[in-house]
């Protein structure tokens, strides 16, 4: 059994920084997160992709962001409990007990929700032979685009990553872009970057084609496609990416006796806590009339979040509000050297 102040619920960069706001005000936390890795969407989704949108960030990787948040969580020592989901939550007096699908056994006065949309997976290909070459030219996401380059790369989709992706790959590769549409539904301005590629015969665009199958010994040779029609076309591939989209799965936060809208979780924006007294939620998980998806946002709530769970974690002491810039005490919890 673990015994912490906040069991905090997604390793994301909302709950990343949310464990830097616990630290500061003196509470440990405790973060469990259903994927192998640290960073959440960003990491699993668009580590390569630039995210312009982060205070004094002009530009970040969500590899990158993930990498400056832990260095900021250093001092606090948070410990991550990765490949592991909560399944069941109960209330014991003053706290929570939480259990995992490993059995590990968690004990705190609080738990700030901060999955994201939940746990995901991506829409896969159901053509024939794709399962064979999953991971091994099949892929749902770029972590390492260098592992495309100078490779002949099909790409199905036609919004936002799909488009992205096959403007930069196109830079060092030989990339097909298929889309069951001839319209892509995409950003207005990427599409036109594509069309222009492809004019300029940097890339090349098949619509409104959808994969029909996928051929190869222990890799990928090539793949057939096939428009409305019933026409087929077979293009040499080394490697086929697929951008649908992610089914988006609560799991069992849907049973946690939530005031649910739509798989969001409502929230008060006073302290962000949820119907049930303890829980909070931040990030794109929660909701509430002008809710903005952004991590900027979600860095806000957490911000108010972790003050509300400290009146929880220590309801004989006084919370008192201090800057980081005068506090001394905070400035040791960061563990900033003094200096005469």
């Amino acid at each position: 059994m673990i015994k912490t102040d906040v069991l905090v619920v997604g390793a994301g960069p909302v709950g990343l920084f949310v464990v830097h706001q616990l630290g500061l005000i003196g509470l440990k936390a405790e973060v469990v997160d259903n994927l192998d890795k640290i960073g959440g969407q960003c990491i699993e989704l668009y580590p390569d992709k630039p995210i312009y949108d982060i205070p004094a960030l002009p530009e970040c990787t969500g590899e990158s962001l993930t990498k400056n948040l832990l260095e900021q969580i250093k001092p606090f020592k948070p410990s991550f409990h990765l490949n592991e989901r909560v399944q069941e939550v109960s209330k014991e007096k003053n706290n929570w007990k939480i259990l995992t699908n490993k059995n590990t056994t968690f004990v705190a006065p609080n738990i700030i929700i901060a999955a994201g949309v939940g746990s995901f997976e991506p829409r896969k290909f159901t053509a024939e032979g794709t399962e064979k070459f999953e991971n091994n030219g099949i892929f749902y996401a770029v972590r390492d685009k260098n592992i495309f380059k100078n490779k002949k790369v099909s790409i199905f989709g036609g919004g936002d990553s799909a488009l992205d992706w096959a403007i930069e790959l196109s830079k060092f590769s030989e990339v097909t872009l298929i889309h069951r549409r001839n319209e892509f539904r995409g950003a207005a301005h990427s599409a036109e970057i594509v069309r222009k590629l492809g004019k300029e015969g940097k890339l090349k665009i098949k619509t409104p084609f959808q994969l029909k199958s996928i051929e190869g010994r222990e890799n990928i040779e090539l793949i057939s496609v096939k428009d409305d029609e019933g026409k087929v076309e077979t293009i040499e591939t080394e490697c086929v990416l697929g951008f649908f989209g992610l089914l988006m799965k609560l799991g069992p936060i849907a049973e946690w006796g939530l005031n649910l809208e739509k798989k969001t979780v409502p929230v008060n924006t006073e302290n962000f806590q949820t119907n049930k007294e303890g829980i909070f939620a931040i990030g794109d998980i929660c909701t509430y009339p002008g809710k903005l998806k952004l991590i900027l946002s979600g860095f806000h709530e957490g911000a108010l979040a972790a003050r509300a769970c400290f009146k929880l974690a220590r309801p004989n002491e006084k919370y008192r509000f201090e800057f980081t810039t005068t506090s001394k005490t905070l400035q040791e919890r960061l563990g900033v050297k003094k200096t005469d």
